[in-house]
């Protein structure tokens, strides 16, 4: 024990010290070590030592102390909800306190200037109670819990979204932050920080009694005289304050609090007061790899906000933990294999309900084309879809016609996605986004746009396709081992989804990109859209909706769960595989024309299912309708409300589908109970 201490704590500040050294060399100008080393030792009043002390110092520091922090809240956030894949990220507490934050610039900039601490800490801790509690709190799966931080975060992501949109100058400063930012000044923000995770931490560790006892089955702590619910209680309100603390400095930092105790639980460790410091300490040294790394390979663009480099140090321990240390991750258990999250079938007549919305459809398509800037009478409309040559004929051909059928298109292709995803990962809560999909698309989309913005528009909708298809394949490659588990395909999407957000983030950042329309692209605008991706969608959906609707008996059966679709006969992983590969060229060809829409492809199946109940032949064409209806009215909303400045088509079913998303996640809860 003696030498397993000496090497996590000994190697551990041995490794801190050299990064350290490290960091204050690397940067614009290169320092050499000597003049690092002279200038910690002896400061003069040189040019050097001033920069070293003055900004790269602050730097170095509020990493370290920002890693101790997210590391220490992870530790205990694992111990209260048993659960391996607890995190400050992972429980929504970063996002939380990123939206409140932001919102405090734009609704109460006097209070955000004087007390952004407290406005982080209350947004930290409503999304860390609303993803605990809507996972099952205590009994929850380490899926289920993944699934509801990400849900949480996305929820609170949607409402970010639109503050950066709507008040674009009053926060462009805060998106820099916003993908996790080291950068400072001066002293400041170490001066804040640092009392307060020095403080935390002592207490955190003076517990550790008290949270080891969580690590004993609840029924023997309550014997030994523990109050469990007060342990818990502790654990959560020291997690949210210290995480909290961190992104009220350095924005929202995610991975750290995941693998850092992660590191220190396999080297053996597991007392609280040993573990609590370790995990600090390898969280430190997290951060400061992170950082050098960020600053060592500068690229064109510019150096990576060290929260996009974290992702993509953290998002393949996510992948490996998944495919190596979980062990009890099956898509068989409570709220995995049903495809029904609550709430009884309607039992609505098939024929009747699909004449019905398909008659809506085009109601509300014709209602669309005569609402705009310049409203056009519906009697004109009519007759120039009929062929009449009135004034309002070109305005209608060439700009809202192949708009609107867009629209309708990409919401049909976004909301069959959603059922075949839903149907191959046998979880009503997943769509394209949670697989990878549409992060991944959106990531292509972004290459193209920033390092080769002179190349032809036709190229966008190509590099979007390619991305979204190379995540998909790489999240079906990883999970093919596991016969493709829905809950290692959610798992590993999510890792795959943090990776290619953090590649957007940067791009966004570095290119000045936030106030631009590749940044409304990215939250799914119909703006613009003409013929040529109206073919496109249309040649997609005409080749690959027959072919998902002959299969749609057999993707029926993967809701039996795969013992039971196996007994009767179905080759499990190759149906699943096609319902995926159909659902992902869906998905990514969507994107490809609209942006990166989501909760679409959630909202329209759940919707259907409890309409006519489980049956994915008739989903398909009753989704299908849906999300072209749906889009179709976001679509009209956003170019009629605020006209002339639109509202992104995709903003708006963010924000009608965040508050859903979180009621589905309720209705789910409450069947379970």
């Amino acid at each position: 024990m003696t030498w397993r201490l000496m090497g996590i704590f000994g190697g551990g500040i041995t490794a801190l010290f050299v990064l350290f050294v490290l960091s204050l060399y690397f940067g614009e100008a290169k320092i050499p070590v000597s003049t690092v080393l002279e200038a910690l030792l002896n400061r003069q009043d040189v040019m050097e030592h001033n920069l070293l002390w003055d900004i790269r110092m602050p730097r170095t520091a509020i990493g370290i102390i920002a890693g101790a922090a997210l590391a220490a809240a992870g530790a205990l956030l694992q111990t209260i909800t048993k659960n391996p894949l607890a995190s400050s990220d992972t429980l929504g507490i970063n996002a939380g306190a990123y939206f409140m934050v932001v919102l405090g610039v734009v609704a109460f900039p006097a209070m955000q200037q004087q007390f952004p601490f407290v406005l982080a800490v209350a947004g930290g801790l409503l999304a860390a109670l609303a993803a605990y509690f809507l996972s099952g709190g205590r009994t929850a799966t380490p899926v289920r819990l993944a699934l509801s931080g990400m849900i949480v975060s996305m929820v609170l992501g949607a409402f970010t979204s639109a503050i950066h949109i709507f008040k674009s100058t009053e926060t462009q400063n805060l998106f820099l932050w916003g993908a996790g930012s080291l950068i400072q000044l001066d002293w400041d923000g170490v001066q804040f920080a640092l009392p307060f995770v020095i403080v935390l931490l002592g207490v955190a560790m003076f517990a550790g009694r008290q949270f080891d006892a969580l690590e004993l089955d609840e029924s023997t702590a309550r014997s030994l005289g523990q109050r469990v619910e007060l342990t818990r209680a502790t654990g959560l309100g020291l997690s949210v304050l210290l995480a909290a603390v961190v992104v009220s400095v350095v924005g929202p930092i995610g991975f750290v609090g995941l693998v850092a105790p992660h590191l220190v639980r396999l080297s053996g460790l597991s007392k609280h007061r040993l573990l609590i410091p370790a995990s600090a300490l390898w969280g430190a040294i997290l951060i400061t790899v992170a950082d050098v790394l960020a600053r060592m390979v500068r690229s064109s663009l510019g150096e990576m906000p060290v929260g996009a480099v974290m992702a993509i140090i953290g998002a393949p321990w996510l992948i490996w933990l998944v495919l190596t240390k979980m062990k009890n991750i099956s898509g068989s258990g409570n709220g995995q294999s049903s495809m029904s999250i609550g709430g009884t079938s309607m039992r609505m007549r098939f024929a009747m309900t699909a004449i019905f919305m398909s008659v809506l459809l085009l109601v509300i398509m014709i209602a669309s084309l005569s609402l705009g800037g310049t409203r056009i009478p519906i009697s004109d409309l009519l007759g120039s879809l009929i062929g009449g040559k009135n004034q309002s004929y070109s305005v209608l051909l060439n700009l809202r016609l192949p708009r609107t059928l867009v629209a309708a298109l990409g919401g049909i292709a976004l909301a069959i996605s959603g059922v075949l995803i839903q149907s191959a990962v046998r979880n009503p809560l997943a769509d394209a986004s949670i697989i990878g999909v549409t992060s991944g698309a959106g990531f292509g989309a972004m290459v193209v746009m920033v390092a080769w913005p002179g190349l032809s528009i036709v190229a966008l909708p190509f590099a979007a396709i390619v991305g979204g298809v190379v995540a998909a394949a790489f999240v079906f490659f990883l999970a093919w081992r596991k016969s493709l588990n829905p809950s290692v395909l959610i798992l590993l999407g999510i890792a795959v989804s943090a990776i290619g957000s953090a590649g957007i983030q940067a791009m966004i950042v570095k290119a000045s990109l936030w106030s631009s329309s590749s940044f409304i692209w990215l939250t799914g605008s119909t703006y613009g859209r003409g013929w040529t991706q109206f073919y496109s969608l249309f040649i997609l959906l005409l080749v690959l909706v027959p072919v998902a609707y002959y299969l749609g008996r057999r993707f029926d059966l993967l809701a039996f769960g795969d013992e039971s679709s196996t007994g009767f006969g179905l080759p499990v992983r190759g149906t699943r595989l096609w319902a995926m590969i159909i659902g992902v060229l869906l998905a990514s060809g969507a994107v490809a024309s609209v942006g990166t829409i989501g909760f679409l492809g959630l909202m329209a199946p759940h919707a259907v299912r409890m309409m006519v109940g489980h049956h994915t032949r008739r989903s398909i064409i009753l989704s299908g309708l849906l999300g072209g209806l749906l889009l179709v009215i976001a679509d009209t909303i956003g170019r009629t409300i605020m006209a002339p400045k639109e509202i992104p088509s995709g903003l708006i079913i963010m924000l009608i589908g965040a508050p859903y998303f979180l009621f589905l996640m309720y209705r789910s809860l409450v069947r379970k109970g």
